[in-house]
């Protein structure tokens, strides 16, 4: 396990987002991204709550909260053994998450590589 401050893992998910192309980042919308510890009782690295961009209609979806990107940091930080590792598996965790903003769902995540 390798750890980072909190300030360290928030900057390291900060560029991980700013790493995304512009084309994607710019259609994100109404998303929050949080970092917390673990996700109860399941071993997630992270996790979309949320109505993804292909569901959303104009008469359906207004005055809602932001959808929730929740990335955890134990969890992340138990399989690394380095910052190096841990910013990678942030990149990826951000990106897999993100895919699901864009409904993007997991078996065509596998087909890609990012599950």
């Amino acid at each position: 396990m390798f750890t980072v401050s909190d300030e360290r893992f928030e900057e390291l998910a900060s560029e991980a987002l700013e790493s995304l192309p512009t084309s994607l980042s710019s259609q994100m919308d109404n998303v929050a991204i949080i970092v917390e510890d673990e996700a109860a009782g399941r071993s997630l690295f992270g996790l979309y709550e949320g109505v993804p961009l292909t569901r959303r209609d104009l008469r359906s979806y207004s005055g809602v909260m932001p959808d929730r990107i929740t990335l955890y940091q134990t969890t992340i930080c138990s399989r690394c053994n380095s910052e190096d590792d841990v910013r990678a598996q942030i990149r990826k965790t951000v990106i897999h998450e993100v895919a699901h903003h864009f409904g993007i769902g997991d078996p065509r995540l596998e087909e890609l590589g990012w599950a």
